[in-house]
């Protein structure tokens, strides 16, 4: 393989152990919370995904190479850094070619995921179609993506300031299995219910795994979408998010900004409306996804485990 990249020795000795593995985004990190929170939170993941039985692996591009499993002081130069670019599925040739120092999204983590062999990703809520899209075409290449590597990404649902109809009209056309994990309404990031079910319900790690076995035998490209419910204690309602997003897209409208620049802008705008309540609602369902990842990793590896040995027997 002609590429820069670069698997740190405890996720490579568990790759090829065949351990559990659980791959992380980078850009919550740089582009998704303010600091402190973000390192704080990138560190309490990584040890949540230890504590639950699997090995993290934090994926970013450091200095033009790929990097699968990044040190202390790299997560922390993504958390504080001024000029650390954020990178999509189009980004990533081009960081490489100069150079960059770049966090990954959805779309690039799962990207870099395949590339390692890791088959487990945890984040918070995926891209999806912006609200509008019909005329603006803004629409997440974490969709296309989902179509086309065979990842299970872990999150909680579509991010709410997104309009999540069309998102899963696109990912049902994209073929894409959208799983509801122990419950059948699509979770709505903050919120548990985004007042639309997803296409499918699962409540069993085991099942998951099964799926994606069966996925993979029936050689679909792709991977599955699992959508876990950020955690009771910490939802927010949907009435009131709904309320901040309006006020949040008429700010929008004030400004110039377009692309990459949407989302944060936002985020960080429903932070200030909520007093905050949007933060602490989005480090939990991190942390929530992230123990959730780590349990279907280690299902994943006991369910071919026993795949292996009924062949073995017959």
């Amino acid at each position: 393989m002609n590429l820069p990249l670069d698997i740190s020795p405890k996720v490579d000795s568990a790759l090829k152990s065949g351990a559990p593995v659980v791959a992380l985004e980078s850009s919550i990190i740089s582009h998704g919370l303010p600091c402190p929170d973000n390192i704080e939170l990138a560190v309490e993941t990584e040890r949540l995904i230890e504590t639950s039985g699997a090995c993290p692996a934090t994926i970013a591009v450091m200095d033009g190479r790929i990097r699968i499993g990044l040190n202390l002081d790299e997560l922390e130069k993504l958390s504080s850094g001024d000029d650390i670019a954020k990178l999509s599925r189009s980004d990533i040739p081009v960081a490489l070619a100069k150079g960059l120092t770049g966090s990954t999204t959805v779309a690039s983590t799962m990207i870099c995921s395949r590339l390692a062999g890791i088959e487990v990703f945890a984040t918070g809520g995926i891209g999806g179609a912006h609200r509008g899209a019909e005329l603006s075409f803004d629409v997440s290449a974490d969709l296309t993506e989902l179509a086309n590597s065979p990842v299970i990404v872990v999150s909680s649902g579509a991010k709410a300031i997104l309009d999540i109809p069309k998102t899963l009209e696109i990912l049902e056309t994209l073929g894409v299995p959208v799983i509801a994990f122990g419950q059948s309404a699509f979770p709505a990031f903050w919120s548990r219910t985004s007042g639309f079910d997803a296409p499918h319900r699962l409540d069993s790690t085991r099942e998951i795994a099964a799926a994606f076995h069966f996925m993979r035998e029936l050689n679909l490209p792709g991977g599955l979408l699992i959508a876990n419910p950020v955690p009771e204690g910490s939802e927010l309602p949907l009435p009131e998010v709904n309320r901040w997003i309006d006020r949040a897209l008429l700010d929008l409208e004030r400004n110039t900004m377009h692309g990459k620049a949407v989302t944060p802008f936002l985020l960080d705008r429903i932070v200030g409306l909520s007093g905050g309540l949007s933060l602490k609602a989005n480090k939990e369902l991190v942390k929530g996804n992230a123990a959730l990842a780590a349990r279907i990793a280690r299902s994943l590896v006991r369910f071919r485990a026993s795949i292996s040995a009924a062949r073995r027997k017959f």
